[in-house]
């Protein structure tokens, strides 16, 4: 008998008139995780911990709005195609958020709580970046629950069986017997991408621990990383996908953000080289509660 890793067969749950999706519920711990991870990086700097839950109701609003709408506009056709439902645009419980858009939006929902609460953007993404790549690993798991985003078929020993899902309902087709209709075994995308950002994030944490880094760099290390698996993932998924020159578009994208991340390593390295010294004969450091300019594991 082939050995097989298994998939859920029903990913939501009724409390009462509550429907409780698993996918939001993965959702939701990798924010719990990566505000407690950078609340604690961020007191190592100097900062006060709960700036990190202040600043996260901006990048979770808005990074949750960013990803739904890159999702809706990448994959068009279940909302705007042929016999597509436009207000399912709106049912984000029923899984999609395109993580270039969460990101997009969540590091300027970042930005302008960094703003409002005095706090440096830089400092605070170099805190925040181990924690968000734990969170996008956690975030994985909710496709598996949902039997999404698989790659092809495999005899693979960890290859996925995967069922037909009824997404609306949040649980497998069955059969005239009850059983659920198994759809084929295929590679774990959401697996290997899980594994990816858990190196990734721990990564992070060990090279923040060993180099001295300028602010901004380490953020960088992740913006250009995470790409580095995602392509790999990204061309062997098998769900729709927009074709740019036979090209997967978030292949394209994660080209790109790959160069933004090499750009900002870049960059803020070469602006802390330019920054002059301290003065030696003039005013003492800075008082303890404004952010560090080094960077701390949390430990």
């Amino acid at each position: 008998m082939t050995t097989v890793l298994p998939s859920p067969t029903v990913a939501a749950f009724h409390l009462g008139p509550l429907t409780v999706r698993a996918y939001a519920l993965c959702i939701l711990a990798g924010i719990v995780l990566a505000v407690w991870l950078t609340g604690r990086r961020l007191g190592r700097r100097g900062v006060d911990p709960g700036v990190a839950l202040d600043v996260a109701a901006y990048a979770v609003v808005l990074g949750i709005l960013g990803g739904r709408l890159y999702h809706v506009v990448t994959t068009p056709e279940p909302y705007w195609g042929e016999g597509g439902h436009p207000l399912d645009a709106l049912k984000i419980w029923n899984g999609g958020l395109g993580i270039w858009g969460a990101i997009s939006l969540g590091a300027l929902g970042v930005w302008v709580g960094c703003r409002r609460a005095g706090v440096p953007f830089l400092v605070f993404a170099d805190a925040a970046a181990p924690g968000v790549a734990f969170a996008q690993a956690l975030g994985r798991w909710g496709n598996w629950f949902n039997n999404e985003l698989h790659g092809g078929p495999t005899d693979l020993p960890w290859g996925l069986r995967v069922y037909d899902w009824d997404q609306s309902a949040g649980r497998a087709v069955t059969d005239a017997s009850g059983d659920p209709v198994v759809a084929g075994v295929f590679h774990p995308t959401f697996l290997y991408e899980f594994l990816f950002l858990l190196v990734l994030g721990f990564g992070l944490l060990a090279l923040d621990r060993r180099r001295r880094l300028a602010p901004g760099q380490l953020f960088g290390v992740y913006v250009a990383g995470y790409p580095v698996g995602r392509v790999v993932v990204e061309r062997m998924r098998t769900d729709e996908a927009e074709l740019i020159w036979g090209q997967r578009l978030n292949v394209w994208t994660s080209i790109v953000v790959f160069v933004l991340g090499l750009w900002v390593f870049w960059y803020t390295g070469r602006r802390a080289r330019r920054s002059p010294p301290p003065d030696p004969e003039g005013p003492g450091p800075e008082p303890p509660t404004r952010p560090a300019a080094r960077s701390h594991d949390v430990g």
